[in-house]
């Protein structure tokens, strides 16, 4: 069905890399969304290490992020500047107005993500009032708070989308989604079979961290560092031994437990035993993480998606061409992106942001 009038709406998504913010133009006129238009903004130096300041906050000193009542505009409020910015460069690309678009889907910047406290919360900043006031535009926000105090797990948000885009009677798909952390929607064919989405893992986090802290380098382009080294089979296997890879979904996660510190904790007990782990090489332990990235991803998979015909991914991680050629070595199940399903890899989760403003506007599910 197809309407003559265009729907137009924008989605705003900002990752835990937290290095840009990808505005997708999208047109739900039609039966299947439209991407009109994209724009990649990266975030200002001075408001990217505020922000990487941010997540070293306690919880209880969070509220400082937000506040309201200081002298110059509060971390939200800048965040939420340059959204505006994003969107206002979008629009100024086209031949569109402000006036022409309904409303923003905005994910924010998630600076803490803590489902499973005896106080859950998930902060992400980007002030919603402040964009809307910047662009002219109605800003559909906090997608996770609703989720969590009905007492889920307010991630990942893309399966409905995914579902809604991608699903197929035919076969059963699971589409993955790789950025910081990895997600998966597992689609059965079977309409009687619910879609389930849950985080399986690390995407590119500890990658980019370990490539940061070792070759002061943002990623491993291409994954090339990773395939120049060899995987330490006996630390992969008590890296994914934790805890998390066992838990049953609904489950999500973050780099407030996938981090340096935590690769640390596991490198150095197994290490105690075994001098091959306490000296590894940079590129050995790339290669590590990108089979452990790999593994938990396919294990998922298998686990939980067992009538799985075809995988498609999306997110930054295709660009590893070492790490989708691992993806592929560790399942018989044919791998691609979702360019295969006439969506572009890059521009999926902020598609799925402008989506659920539009199922919000019209009050749908």
């Amino acid at each position: 069905m197809t309407n003559s009038k265009p729907e137009i709406y924008i989605g705003l998504m900002s990752g835990t890399s937290m290095d840009g913010i990808d505005a997708a133009l999208v047109d739900f006129s039609s039966t299947q969304p439209e991407l009109l238009d994209t724009y990649s903004h990266p975030w200002p130096d001075a408001v990217q290490q505020e922000l990487i300041e941010a997540r070293d906050l306690a919880d209880e000193e969070l509220s400082s992020l937000s506040a309201e009542d200081t002298p110059t505009p509060c971390l939200d409020v800048h965040c939420a500047e340059v959204f505006a910015e994003a969107c206002m460069k979008l629009i100024g690309s086209t031949a569109y107005q402000a006036e022409d678009i309904i409303a923003i889907g905005n994910h924010g910047q998630t600076i803490r993500h803590r489902p499973d406290i005896e106080n859950p919360f998930s902060l992400q900043l980007g002030k919603a009032q402040a964009l809307a006031e910047k662009t002219g535009i109605d800003v559909i926000s906090n997608f996770r708070t609703a989720d969590i105090q009905a007492g889920g797990q307010g991630a990942p948000l893309a399966p409905a989308f995914h579902q809604a885009v991608f699903r197929t009677d035919e076969l059963s798909r699971v589409i993955v989604n790789i950025g910081g952390i990895a997600n998966i929607t597992y689609l059965p064919a079977d309409e009687e079979q619910a879609v389930t989405g849950f985080d399986c893992g690390p995407g590119n986090t500890l990658m980019d961290a370990w490539m940061s802290q070792q070759r002061q380098q943002s990623f491993d382009r291409d994954g090339a560092l990773a395939a120049s080294g060899k995987t330490n089979a006996v630390l992969l296997a008590h890296l994914l031994m934790d805890d998390y890879f066992q838990l049953a979904p609904p489950k999500s996660t973050g780099f407030e437990y996938f981090n340096l510190s935590w690769l640390s904790e596991i490198k150095q007990g197994a290490g105690a035993t075994n001098p091959s782990i306490t000296n590894i090489s940079d590129a050995d332990m790339q290669s590590t993480l990108c089979d452990l990235t790999a593994a938990s991803i396919i294990r998922a998979i298998n686990q939980h998606a067992p009538d799985c015909a075809e995988i498609y991914i999306c997110g930054g991680g295709i660009h590893n061409a070492e790490l989708m050629r691992r993806l592929q070595a560790m399942t018989k199940i044919p791998v691609a992106t979702t360019e295969k399903l006439g969506v572009h890899p890059d521009w999926v989760e902020a598609m799925a942001f402008a989506w659920l403003a539009y199922r919000h506007k019209h009050q749908l599910p």
